[in-house]
């Protein structure tokens, strides 16, 4: 019996990547093109084909391909299509399934990244044999994909799972949702960054921080500074740990979760982070969870994540 396989597509605002994965999750190849360089969804989704079929020659072409899944900014898994995305060339309403679909003759399912990644997680990561848990991809913004005895919830319009929007602060930082003290803006990487300009604007402590200009601050340098021992930074983190810890015990409310699985830049920052998130869930946990919510980071190559999660969708 020939080997099948699955083709994964991660759609971002900048690029697209895209791979051949094999049912173990091994990328048999992959490459990628520029999002935005196509205002016209045809002649993208042309090049995607073309480059595909390409790859695809070494496994025997498409015939050995078992289904196409797609992890894109509001990406609806009930319709299959795109919904408002703001970072898209795009607008409105495509219906991407159906014309992914169309060219390549593929069974196609379409998701957000978020959801992608947490189902990639339960196939190939450190959700293998969870039922519950909840994957939270912290990068420009604050994702989250929940999984329920074993099946991702999409709620009835398909967009359940928004907990980066999740209010902290009623009268918090503004988001670039329009609403204010959501959990992303403190918690994203430009959140991160922010609490960090803030702790130094508001203190005359020494910091390496110091050296850069506040306005180029980034979560990447805070994590620099607080490895080498900078308290600013590691206060950044211990307060950042504080606000997801708070929150996640919020949500174990909802789906009594096995685990919460992180992913994405920040959470390079280790027990800088781990630490005070799980100081924090349990402080605030009711007395019937305590000590069974695990903290884990996620176990996907960060560089093959995108790919994987969509091809998981596929499979």
């Amino acid at each position: 019996m020939k080997k099948k396989y699955v083709i994964g597509i991660d759609i971002g605002g900048t690029n697209t990547i895209f791979g051949i994965v094999d049912a173990d999750g091994n990328i048999i190849s992959n490459n990628s093109i520029e999002t935005a360089k196509y205002a016209d969804i045809n002649l993208y989704i042309d090049k995607i084909h073309s480059l595909l079929k390409e790859m695809t020659k070494a496994i025997g072409g498409f015939d050995n391909i078992e289904g196409i899944g797609i992890g894109a900014p509001n990406g609806n898994y009930y319709t299959g299509n795109i919904e408002f995305a703001p970072n898209l060339p795009w607008k409105g309403v495509v219906e991407l399934a159906k014309l992914i679909q169309a060219k390549f003759g593929l069974k196609t399912v379409v998701t957000n990244d978020a959801n992608a990644a947490a189902i990639g997680e339960m196939i190939y990561g450190a959700a293998k044999g969870m039922r519950n848990f909840i994957e939270i991809t912290l990068g420009t913004g604050v994702g989250s994909g929940i999984v329920v005895d074993g099946k991702v919830v999409y709620g009835h319009d398909g967009f359940a799972g928004e907990l980066g929007h999740i209010c902290v602060d009623r009268n918090g930082r503004i988001c670039g949702c329009g609403r204010k003290g959501c959990l992303e803006t403190y918690t994203s990487g430009p959140g991160i960054a922010k609490t960090a300009r803030e702790l130094l604007q508001n203190s005359e402590r020494d910091s390496l921080l110091r050296r850069i200009k506040a306005e180029d601050i980034t979560s990447k340098d805070v994590y620099e500074a607080a490895i080498q021992g900078d308290e600013i930074a590691k206060e950044t983190f211990e307060y950042t740990g504080k606000i997801l810890g708070e929150a996640f015990s919020d949500f174990v409310a909802f789906t009594t979760p096995e685990a919460f699985i992180l992913f994405g830049g920040p959470t390079k920052a280790g027990d800088l982070l781990l630490n005070p998130i799980v100081e924090h869930l349990e402080a605030n946990l009711l007395k019937i969870w305590k000590g069974k919510v695990k903290v884990l980071r996620s176990e996907l190559k960060e560089a093959d994540a995108a790919i994987l999660g969509a091809a998981a969708l596929a499979w």
